[in-house]
């Protein structure tokens, strides 16, 4: 009996990443129980610690596939302390990354901490606009990354009007009008290659 269902574990982790499934629900479940909550335009924070199975194949430094993950996490924290993903849900909406863009600063070293800070710098009717940074105790921005969060079946203009300071978007930052673009003129492209 305890032999199957160590087998069937063993065939899990073959199949599936089930580490990322039950981070998933550590971040969801510790934000929600213990995290404090915040306005849908505050800073979050999570924390983490490059590990072995963080690392590139030299063993130095954390992969670059392994900061979209942590990116993953951090938006799920933010999610989870803000309320918002709550409340898109009830609307019956849902969302989907949509695009993102990161740039490397400097590597993560192995057994360095670090933390995730996630932001709202933006939104309108379709998505929301998040920036995320990897900032070590040195207090150096390792990586920033920016995502677009498509939001389905709901105008995000009226559920962020059910948030206090979400009655409308702040200044675009020009960084992210610059990206928008790019993203824009790469869909034009696409469209013209059909």
């Amino acid at each position: 009996m305890v032999l199957s269902g160590l087998a069937i574990l063993l065939v899990l982790y073959i199949i599936w990443d089930v580490n990322y499934f039950v981070r998933f629900v550590f971040t969801v479940v510790l934000g929600k129980l213990f995290g404090k909550k915040t306005k849908i335009t505050d800073e979050t924070s999570i924390y983490g610690l490059c590990t072995s199975q963080d690392v590139d194949i030299f063993i130095r430094h954390m992969n670059n596939a392994r900061y979209l993950r942590e990116l993953d996490f951090a938006r799920f924290h933010y999610y989870a302390l803000t309320g918002l993903y709550e409340r898109i849900k009830q609307q019956g909406g849902g969302a989907v990354q949509g695009a993102s863009s990161i740039r490397y600063r400097r590597s993560i070293p192995i057994l360095n901490p670090y933390k995730v800070t996630t932001k709202l710098v933006w939104w309108d009717e379709k998505a929301i606009y998040l920036e995320q940074k990897f900032i070590t105790f040195d207090k150096f921005v390792r990586a920033t990354a920016m995502s677009k969060q498509c939001i389905t079946n709901v105008n995000v203009l009226d559920v962020m009007k059910q948030f206090p300071g979400g009655e409308k978007p702040p200044t675009m930052p020009e960084e992210l009008k610059l990206w928008l673009d790019s993203i824009e003129v790469s869909s034009q492209k696409l469209r013209k290659d059909k």
